[in-house]
């Protein structure tokens, strides 16, 4: 019966890439790069990191006092599915330990600022193939494996941060905002989903079915790991962890599984999962009981969702029932671009933000940006050729402005709900919901140097954290419970 279940899923599954290019993300993902690069060049002098904010960066985007460290963790999650190798073996093989990189960034002694900034290494892939393969390094500011801060004894724990990337993206895709975040005194985990590579259509349906299973069961398993880590005495960086606090960041894949992880079940009638054994699904799905009971345990700790362009609220592939969103219950903060046709903007992400019914939600929108609102800019690697720039880039975002936004929103929401600095609300509670609405009225001649829109007389009806005339393009929504 296995046999020909799995006979069936290795026939039907390439039904995925019909339905992922009618909403738009094969053509998104499946352009390959058409360029040879054997080996990255190297890191240009004077080459920032992409978590340093620039100059017209707002005003939250700045990096905080704390020095970072980063450390590569190996998480071995074991038995789980495997939808290449069930294909592959016709169900005669269905499980293998499934191996992840975790890289977590944490504030660390302070005696570690002088010591080496680490390097990211990564490729570009689809597959083997080195024709298709483009190899980078991008610097940052943190120091591998630093020296862990040690919190004097009435110091609270830093909150607990997991970020998880797109599909075919990989663990530092979005180190722009993981170091920033660390340096504010935050504990930041990103996962490395280690999606299966892809040189052909029944690749990439077998990689992006194995997307489906696995996004928000890695992202539970990592969580359920560091919480574990926090409770050693003797691990240095897991008396950092506070593991009753955390938030979870997903970008487009990454924010299907987030939505899962905080509670929201998928849907058995979606199209989604027409093409996966229902078996394979059960514990993620809405109206298991084990899953429910989970989810009810880890909404205690998850007290911040934030979700960059998520999938699976599209109608063509929406993934969950009006009734299983509502299961959500942490504050919850969507960001996407108006012209998004990976998503959809007005059928996809609006839905959530009118479904979800928790407390705060809050929705930043970039006019006229697509589907590249999340990962970091492009490395020059990937700039001398279309096909690779377009998977990082914004065809009307200068993408550093758009990362510091990022930087700067995210941070007063994670600082609201991970740390109750009330203080924040003002950055996310807008004056207007159009920012190009937004006034600061100046004397002619008159010269603000700069500054930050304060909230005060002179400045309130501009966007806190703005510089004048800078707080253009974007568009914030919010909706209360009941809303």
């Amino acid at each position: 019966m296995l046999k020909l279940r799995v006979r069936s899923l290795m026939m039907r599954l390439p039904v995925i890439v019909a339905t992922a290019l009618a909403t738009g993300i094969g053509l998104h993902f499946f352009s390959a790069p058409a360029v040879v690069t054997a080996s990255a060049t190297p890191i240009p002098a004077g080459q920032l990191a992409y978590s340093i904010a620039t100059s017209d960066a707002p005003e939250l985007a700045q990096l905080g006092t704390y020095t970072v460290g980063v450390r590569t963790l190996t998480l071995t999650n074991p038995d789980q599915t495997d939808i290449p190798k069930m294909v592959k073996t016709l169900g005669i093989s269905t499980k293998s330990d499934r191996v992840l990189t975790v890289e977590i960034w944490y504030p660390a002694a302070a005696s570690a600022s002088t010591g080496e900034k680490a390097i990211y290494k990564s490729s570009f892939s689809r597959g083997k193939d080195p024709v298709k393969k483009i190899e980078f390094n991008y610097p940052g500011i943190a120091v591998r494996d630093a020296t862990p801060l040690t919190l004097a004894n009435n110091e609270a724990r830093f909150p607990l941060v997991i970020v998880s990337h797109g599909f075919a993206g990989w663990g530092t895709f979005m180190s722009y905002l993981t170091e920033n975040l660390a340096s504010k005194g935050y504990i930041v985990a990103a996962i490395d989903h280690a999606d299966a590579p892809f040189t052909d259509g029944g690749g990439f349906a077998l990689s992006f079915g194995s997307t489906i299973v696995h996004r928000s069961r890695d992202q539970q398993f990592v969580l359920s790991q560091l919480s574990a880590m926090a409770k050693v005495d003797n691990d240095a960086l897991g008396r950092l962890i506070d593991a009753q606090t955390v938030g979870v960041i997903g970008y487009s894949m990454g924010g299907f599984g987030a939505l899962a992880t905080a509670g929201a079940g998928y849907d058995a009638a979606s199209p989604t999962f027409k093409q996966i054994p229902a078996a394979v699904m059960a514990p993620v799905m809405e109206g298991n009981p084990q899953f429910m009971e989970a989810a009810a345990t880890r909404a205690k700790s998850i007290k911040a969702l934030v979700l960059i362009a998520p999938w699976g609220a599209q109608p063509a592939n929406r993934a969950w029932t009006a009734k299983s969103l509502k299961s959500v219950q942490a504050p919850t903060m969507l960001v996407v671009g108006d012209q998004d046709d990976i998503v959809e903007y007005e059928q996809g992400v609006k839905h959530l933000m009118q479904t979800i019914t928790t407390p705060s939600r809050h929705m930043l929108v970039y006019q006229n940006a697509r589907h590249n609102t999340g990962g970091n800019p492009p490395s020059p690697e990937a700039t001398t050729e279309f096909s690779s720039r377009e998977y990082f880039d914004e065809p009307v975002w200068r993408k550093e402005r758009l990362n510091a936004i990022n930087q700067h929103f995210i941070t007063a929401f994670l600082d609201l709900n991970l740390k109750g600095i009330a203080t924040r609300a003002s950055y996310l509670d807008t004056p207007t919901v159009k920012a190009n609405d937004a006034k600061w009225p100046v004397s002619f001649g008159q010269s603000t140097g700069g500054t930050f829109a304060a909230g005060t007389a002179e400045t309130a009806q501009y966007w806190r954290g703005f510089q004048r005339r800078w707080a253009v393009g974007l568009e914030m929504h919010r909706m209360k419970a009941g809303e």
